[in-house]
């Protein structure tokens, strides 16, 4: 029979370890010394950035929502405001409605990889968001204990793109597991609000 030690030892084991690039806002699944899988994110924006440094996965949630982020909705359901806290004030008929974080992969504090709506540049408030069928593939290749290891710079630009688009010299080359250019065509129907939040 294992011991708790050597039961926690074997979770420490993972073939697996997680790289996020915020220069290339691109996630990597790593066994060994090969990259088996990769992910265009969208990173923590400034003023939430994600913190940079060598973690742990220490926990994973297929059904998880945030405790402290959200929208405030009307009677009928319709955005009021799409980037609301739990702070702030609900107008009288509205509700506070957390965001939903589906396949969640906590690894530092409040911060946690998971299914999200990708805009083409960093606008989480800390999380690393990956379109829906990467998030489910991440969380099942990896486990409490994963190595995961945030570096770079989050890039800074002046003017956002409400529909994902990179000015053409800074594209990537098409991704190659589905043959599609990086950007918001992975999620055709964001999951995280209904309404898409411009931020200024």
């Amino acid at each position: 029979m294992l011991s708790v030690a050597s039961s926690a030892s074997a979770q420490d084991e993972s073939p697996y370890r997680v790289e996020i690039d915020l220069n290339r806002q691109t996630a990597y699944l790593i066994n060994g010394h090969r990259v088996v899988m990769q992910s265009p994110i969208s990173s923590g924006r400034y003023g939430h950035l994600t913190e940079t440094g060598s973690f742990k996965v220490i926990e994973k949630e297929r059904n998880h929502h945030s405790s402290i982020y959200g929208k405030i909705v009307d009677s009928y359901g319709r955005t009021v405001i799409a980037d609301a806290d739990v702070d702030m004030r609900v107008p009288s008929g509205c509700r506070f409605v957390p965001a939903p974080m589906p396949y969640f992969m906590r690894f530092h504090g409040s911060d946690g990889m998971h299914a999200g709506y990708l805009p083409g540049y960093p606008a989480s408030h800390g999380c690393v968001r990956m379109p829906d069928q990467l998030a489910i593939a991440f969380y099942n290749a990896v486990d409490v204990g994963t190595p995961v290891t945030v570096f770079g710079r989050t890039p800074r630009t002046n003017q956002y793109f409400q529909y994902g688009g990179q000015p053409q010299q800074q594209q990537r080359p098409p991704w190659p597991w589905f043959r599609q250019p990086i950007g918001p065509q992975y999620e055709p129907r964001p999951q995280i609000y209904e309404s898409r939040p411009v931020y200024p």
